[in-house]
């Protein structure tokens, strides 16, 4: 992007002195944001396509959301779970509902709440299933993002991710992606669960065949074991569904939430399932100081409230084929493929152009914001309250992009001014 404006890179270098290297951002310092849309130290306005990797699905700033924070801050932020507090049983009781599900236990990051589920399954296998301690597997897919964690990073197959955290934890068993068979292959008397995504999300926005997340479902009743769906990424409207499961008629034992579920306000995250599962949960086995805060509760039943309408979901789903379309006439054009669900789309970049971080800073000088991953592809999870007219726009930039690259522009695509 050039030589950097001076708030920006007094901004950058101060971040870079001061923080661990955990992150390589792009050269965008945001300052406020509203809506679809945020504006940097400079005062520039970005359309906001990563969407905080799902966890803005209601936008920057929701008045609602904002609002329930507001008021709670007035009232009582913090108890810790040694003491009750008035929010906590309402959320809880809210978001078990949506789920159709009968217990929440709340928690903070989606990471969090992964390792919650696996300890759930675990003590279940034992308690319930019958497998011999020590022993409980929980079969995973390749190409799976789950968290950070070192028992997480311990069965991804990103390198990225695994290199130079071992030892890592036992008892987990990697099945391809998509691949019904090999699921039931993995299957054994000491398998307590099966945790996957129904999207991929880190992975590129990777969608299963048709029919998949039914045979994982089938799979897991005939052989007794639990059902995790790991749908932090791909749950709450995202997908044009309030559960990405809901789009194949499935529901699994337990779901596990985060990121859209703090509408972008703070953490909040939740492993939501039946009673016969999560009643293995007792006193003292698992915790969290943070974990189902009253301000949390506050901003978490203020989105339950958003999702209950159906309109977000109902967005994601319009919106979804209005991004499908529009995306699907940049293929051949400096696009490969373009995998979607609802407002949630993989685009794989020709290599022979640019990479995909290549790609994402162009586009950032253009004036939108979004991420690349593996290489070559970019994902696009605009908040769903963006409209289709700053959808049009952002697909034209990234038409604009590739054609300055050496792609052939497609026709009708226009970069056009931004509609803020």
């Amino acid at each position: 992007m050039g030589t950097l404006p001076s708030r920006t890179a007094e901004a950058v270098a101060l971040t870079e002195a001061v923080t661990a290297r955990n992150y390589s951002p792009l050269p965008v310092v945001v300052a406020e944001a509203s809506g679809a849309w945020v504006t940097d130290v400079e005062g520039r306005r970005h359309l906001d396509c990563l969407a905080g990797y799902s966890a803005l699905n209601f936008g920057h700033r929701h008045p609602a959301l904002v609002a329930a924070a507001c008021a709670q801050l007035e009232r009582v932020t913090l108890t810790s779970r040694a003491f009750g507090n008035d929010r906590l049983g309402p959320f809880c009781r809210d978001l078990a509902a949506l789920a159709g599900m009968d217990l929440v236990l709340p928690m903070n990051t989606g990471a969090e709440a992964v390792e919650t589920a696996i300890k759930v399954a675990r003590r279940w296998g034992y308690r319930v299933r019958g497998v011999p301690e020590g022993r409980a597997r929980i079969v995973v897919a390749e190409g799976g993002f789950h968290g950070r964690t070192t028992t997480i990073v311990g069965f991804s197959t990103d390198p990225v991710a695994r290199d130079g955290f071992g030892p890592f934890t036992p008892g987990f068993d990697v099945v391809p992606f998509g691949d019904a068979d090999a699921l039931r292959a993995a299957l054994t008397p000491d398998t307590v669960a099966v945790l996957l995504e129904p999207v991929q999300g880190e992975a590129g926005v990777v969608v299963p065949p048709p029919g998949y997340l039914a045979e994982v479902r089938a799979a897991c009743t005939e052989a007794g074991v639990l059902f995790l769906a790991d749908e932090i990424q791909s749950g709450l409207g995202r997908t044009g569904a309030t559960f990405a499961c809901d789009l194949e008629g499935v529901t699994p034992d337990v779901y596990v939430l985060g990121k859209a579920l703090g509408g972008g306000v703070l953490p909040v995250s939740a492993v939501v399932s039946r009673a016969d599962v999560l009643r293995v949960v007792t006193p003292g086995s698992h915790g969290s100081t943070f974990g189902g805060n009253p301000l949390a509760a506050a901003v978490g039943s203020a989105v339950v409230r958003l999702l209950e309408t159906g309109e977000y979901q109902a967005r994601a789903r319009e919106l979804g084929v209005r991004l499908t379309e529009r995306l699907q006439e940049l293929v051949g054009s400096g696009v490969t493929a373009v995998r979607t669900r609802g407002l949630w789309a993989g685009v794989d970049v020709d290599p022979a152009l640019m990479t995909g971080a290549v790609a994402c800073r162009r586009l950032a000088a253009r004036g939108v914001l979004t991420k690349d991953t593996h290489g070559c592809t970019i994902r696009l999870a605009p908040p769903l309250v963006v409209t289709p007219e700053e959808l049009d726009w952002a697909v034209g930039q990234l038409a604009a992009v590739l054609t300055e690259a050496g792609g052939r522009r497609p026709r009708g695509q226009r970069a056009g001014s931004s509609p803020a």
